[in-house]
């Protein structure tokens, strides 16, 4: 016969036999799925900055540090110019005890809130205690003393690859005070998130503005990294000076790969949808149609009180984006795009259409329209009602130019 003492033993084996047994398959599965994930780990894309295996030039620090070492550093920078786990490349800097001296900011400011437009002052920021000097309104190229006492600069800014959207502007402006002041620029690339679109009428020089600095199409497909190689490059710059340029680049990106912003590169792009929808719906800036500002939709919508009556309607008014925004307090009509699929290219129906349906087409442009789109072509296109697949074919020989000549510069796949 089996004791009582000796049964209970027989039964505590066998638990902790089963228990282990199970923890031991639990393991194995568990180690088979990490062993899955890290082999497939290289084909992944990166949704966002986070991931390991890709960095952005700002992450890349080991290509960038030593060139700063014992020198006195400006930056031009703003919200977007973080590293991983939203640390911000400015912080990152003064911890690894790099002498900086000034912070230089862009249109909507250092952190990054301020309305397209507004003005900007030069001030200091709190939590540094670093002056901004502001590259905006009046001073948008630095001038020789306020480059003064600065021995290199660093440049990063998140591009959306728009030529209207003005950090390349920016750019443009920093690398001519460099070059004049014999100042070496470290420009810290980052993922351009309309990835390889090139579209769009090509700038006339004629019509060269702030939203516009060079002859390009309205969606160049270039990271801001290799932006700087075609300005210095082709030459761009006031008597075709050329500055002392190094590009940090991104490791393990393909021009291709999806990128999910981490934070907003501006006020009034608030997700990847409105991002991808930019170049398209930046151009009713030059006409009598509202592309959402003043709205949760920046971007992502466009309506006005003067299209048709429709099942979809918006009234804008004062947020955190827009003070005082195009129809504020008016009902608009329009479309709702928020959720079509992504453009591949720059879309002009929607421009042709509130075009056709507007109640007064002698008030639907401005005068702005024509610096977006670059040339007065377009506009003299729409309302001569010529077809979007003829616009298209006039734009062919300036984009084949352009890419050309883009290649030179490429520094991904």
């Amino acid at each position: 016969m089996i004791s009582n003492s000796m049964f209970k033993n027989t039964v505590l084996f066998l638990v902790l036999a089963i228990v282990s047994c199970g923890n031991s398959i639990k393991t194995q599965e568990k180690r088979e799925k990490e062993e899955e994930k890290s082999s497939t780990s290289e084909n992944k894309t990166p949704q966002n900055n986070q991931d390991s295996f890709f960095k952005t030039g700002a992450q890349n620090s080991d290509a960038y540090l030593p060139l700063l070492k014992n020198k006195k550093v400006g930056i031009v920078t703003n919200q977007t110019g973080i590293l991983s786990n939203s640390v911000h490349l400015v912080d990152f800097l003064l911890l690894k005890q790099v002498a900086l001296k000034k912070i230089y900011a862009p249109e909507h400011g250092f952190r990054g809130t301020a309305d397209a437009g507004e003005l900007i002052k030069d001030g200091k920021d709190t939590k540094t205690g670093l002056p901004i000097i502001s590259l905006y309104g009046n001073n948008k190229k630095p001038k020789p003393e306020q480059l003064a006492g600065i021995d290199i600069m660093v440049f990063d800014l998140q591009d959306v690859g728009a030529r209207f959207y003005t950090y390349i502007s920016s750019l443009h402006y920093v690398m001519e005070a460099c070059a004049e002041n014999n100042i070496p620029l470290i420009v810290l690339d980052r993922p351009n998130p309309n990835g390889g679109i090139v579209d769009g009428p090509i700038l006339e020089k004629e019509f060269t503005s702030f939203v516009g600095m060079h002859q390009i199409p309205v969606l160049h497909g270039m990271t801001i990294g290799e932006y700087a190689k075609m300005i210095n490059g082709e030459k761009w710059l006031k008597n075709g000076v050329q500055c002392q340029l190094t590009v940090i680049p991104c490791l393990n990106y393909k021009r291709e790969m999806p990128y999910s912003l981490p934070v907003k590169p501006s006020p009034n792009l608030p997700n990847d949808q409105a991002i991808n929808l930019y170049a398209s719906l930046c151009l009713f800036e030059g006409t009598n149609v509202s592309m959402g500002r003043g709205t949760e939709k920046q971007f992502q919508i466009y309506g006005s009180p003067f299209l048709p009556k429709s099942d979809f309607s918006f009234t804008p008014g004062p947020n955190a984006g827009a003070k005082d925004p195009t129809h504020n307090g008016k009902l608009c009509y329009g479309e709702d795009l928020s959720k079509i699929e992504k453009v591949n290219r720059l879309e002009i129906k929607w421009l042709i259409k509130a075009y056709q349906t507007t109640s007064d087409k002698t008030k639907f442009f401005n005068d702005f329209f024509t610096k977006l789109a670059g040339t007065k072509k377009l506009q003299q296109q729409i309302e001569s009602g010529v077809s979007e697949k003829e616009i298209r074919k006039s734009w062919e020989k300036g984009l084949a130019d352009f890419k050309a000549m883009r290649k030179a510069y490429l520094i991904y796949n």
